[in-house]
């Protein structure tokens, strides 16, 4: 297979919040960066003016909200039932590799085409999860392929309509009770955080207008302030 992209990458997603850096304690950044995942003594955090662009996601009432996966993005192509380009990110996997390399990338999509979750033709990405992915925050024994398309249908948090679009809200929502729907489908009556969210407007998409945005939870101030410093 060529090692040159075959597929288009994933575009970025932007946060529908503007994003500022600010400076950490750097002792309590060595003591608890790691397991904060700040590669720097600083962290980057969301504000409460909204990213210009990015009104629809609290305006439009066509606009819904998805739980975010942890793990890592690939995209596949299909051609009649066969699977003919599979990347992560720009990366180029080899299906036939079983030597060496990301197994557990292959292993997710195809089990992910044994539950029937890819279709026989077209370009479609997803987030593959498992074991070998961020720490396995689903408690996962084998590594799955998850389609967004999925994800739209089945990982949306249906109150996401049922209370004011603003900061205040949202901040306590993902402080407190965002949890991970599709952990709650694997591990029955358990719940977890879920480390964010998808925003989608599927009627700008067909506009061929920016259609997603994305919120995570250590976006947020209150996820470091407990443990770390920042100056302001």
């Amino acid at each position: 297979m060529s090692e040159q992209p075959i597929l288009s990458d994933f575009p970025k997603i932007e946060c529908p919040y503007i994003r500022k850096t600010y400076k950490v304690n750097k002792d309590q950044w060595r003591k608890y960066g790691r397991s904060l995942q700040l590669r720097e003594p600083k962290v980057y955090l969301v504000t409460d003016e909204i990213n210009p662009g990015y009104e629809w996601v609290f305006e439009d009432e066509d606009t819904i909200c998805t739980e975010k996966l942890d793990g890592s993005n690939c995209k596949l192509k299909t051609e009649n039932g066969r699977l003919v380009a599979f990347q992560n990110r720009k990366n180029v996997i080899d299906p036939l590799q079983v030597l060496k390399g990301k197994v557990f990338l292959i292993e997710g999509v195809f089990r992910a085409i044994d539950k029937g979750y890819v279709e026989a033709n077209g370009e479609q990405a997803g987030e593959v999860i498992g074991p070998k992915l961020q720490g396995n925050p689903y408690k996962l024994d084998y590594h799955l392929w998850y389609p967004f398309s999925k994800a739209i249908k089945h990982l949306r948090y249906k109150s996401f309509h049922e209370h004011e679009r603003n900061f205040e809200n949202w901040s306590a929502w993902f402080k407190d009770y965002l949890f991970s729907l599709f952990y709650l489908k694997i591990h029955k009556g358990e719940n977890k955080m879920a480390e964010g969210v998808v925003f989608y407007n599927l009627k700008r998409k067909m506009e061929k207008k920016t259609y997603m945005a994305k919120l995570r939870r250590d976006m947020f101030e209150w996820y470091y302030s407990d443990k770390i410093e920042i100056e302001k």
